[in-house]
């Protein structure tokens, strides 16, 4: 698994750099009309990268201490890209703000991937 993980956090990585440069280029005039959805696309954006980076420390935790929990806080940081970042995105390109009530699950899956990695550590020998 640790392949796997590091081969998506590399992968999502390449994706959340294009996304901050389509949004700060490609997205700039239609932030002009929709000023309010600026910071959600940044939001997005910043959340994809950070939990794209935590899948190289999830690949770490794999590499190190093995396991179920090491496995499943990759699942979660890529379930928590998805579902949190995902639905963001297409709230900015759609305008559906229903969406929004997606993002939460995401931040949960998020949250879950940080708290199977802390248990991963502390019950390393």
């Amino acid at each position: 698994m640790e392949k796997f993980f590091f081969i998506a956090g590399s992968a999502l990585m390449f994706l959340g750099v294009a996304a901050g440069a389509f949004g700060a280029h490609g997205l700039a005039a239609y932030f002009q009309h929709h000023p309010n959805l600026e910071s959600t696309y940044d939001t997005a954006v910043r959340y994809h990268l950070i939990h794209a980076l935590a899948l190289f420390i999830s690949a770490g935790a794999v590499a190190r201490w093995g396991g179920s929990l090491a496995n499943w806080s990759g699942y979660l940081f890529v379930l928590g890209i998805i579902l949190f970042s995902g639905s963001l995105y297409l709230l900015v390109a759609l305008r559906l703000r229903w969406l929004g009530a997606v993002t939460p699950l995401g931040g949960v899956a998020f949250l879950a991937g940080w708290l199977c990695l802390l248990l991963v550590a502390w019950r390393s020998s």
